[in-house]
């Protein structure tokens, strides 16, 4: 079987967001969780026009947004053959196919960017769920899926990916994403020179515990201060907190 091509046996068709979603994904390797359903719930209620969902991986953020703004038109853009190829069946699959597009590109390059046919400054959002570490900082999986999700492409780093995902945003677009806490200094001085109206919300696992995952939201072209919104409780005791499975369940939206 050519390189990239799905493999039957190495796919699973899973129901998320309380069985509104079906998603085919990888077997191995990374795996949609809460990082996408939060990223999704994250954006705006009204918000209209053309959303993208940079580094979709098979598209959970994107068909999330997707299913619970019925006004957008959303963009998956992923640069991994075999995780784009998922995403378009998961667009078809999920009835989706008329609304959506998927981009097969490194958004870090400005030519694969234009090659795939994206036009810079059109979107009106933009969500994104990086890859959480750079290339020579951390030990690298020997599991292609795992690496593609948690590893930059060589020679980029947050700063370069949060650059990239902003020239693609309209003026006065939104901006959001989710990323590790101790990244936040790397994502506010990526973010400052080329937006504002910063909000920061803290993830939290339970209660009393640290925070473990940071939502930042950011307007192009705003020069609104910065602000932080109260924290978002995952769970009590073993399970969701009843705000959090309200948000799993694609029953409510965070409001932040």
């Amino acid at each position: 079987m050519a390189e990239g091509a799905i493999q039957r046996e190495a796919v699973t068709r899973d129901a998320v967001l309380g069985g509104r979603l079906v998603l085919h994904q990888p077997k191995k390797g990374h795996r949609a969780g809460s990082d996408a359903i939060l990223l999704a719930a994250a954006a705006p209620a009204q918000i209209s026009g053309l959303a993208l969902d940079v580094g979709a991986g098979v598209g959970t953020a994107g068909l999330t947004l997707a299913a619970l703004r019925p006004g957008l038109r959303i963009g998956l853009v992923e640069n991994a053959p075999m995780l784009a190829a998922l995403a378009r069946q998961n667009l078809d699959a999920n009835g989706l196919g008329e609304r959506g597009v998927v981009y097969e590109a490194d958004v870090l390059d400005p030519k694969s960017r234009r090659a795939a046919g994206f036009v810079d400054a059109r979107a009106d959002l933009v969500i994104t769920n990086p890859p959480f570490f750079e290339p020579g900082r951390v030990r690298i999986s020997p599991e292609a899926g795992k690496r593609t999700a948690h590893v930059m492409p060589a020679g980029g780093t947050l700063e370069t990916w949060i650059a990239a995902c902003l020239a693609l945003l309209a003026e006065g677009g939104s901006f959001i994403m989710i990323h590790r806490v101790d990244a936040l200094p790397e994502m506010l001085a990526a973010v400052v020179p080329r937006a504002g109206e910063i909000t920061l919300l803290p993830v939290h696992p339970q209660a009393e515990k640290p925070a473990v995952r940071i939502l930042l939201r950011a307007r192009k072209g705003s020069r609104a201060p910065l602000a932080i919104a109260p924290p978002f409780v995952l769970h009590a005791g073993q399970a969701f907190t009843p705000e959090a499975e309200a948000v799993h369940r694609g029953e409510a939206l965070i409001a932040w």
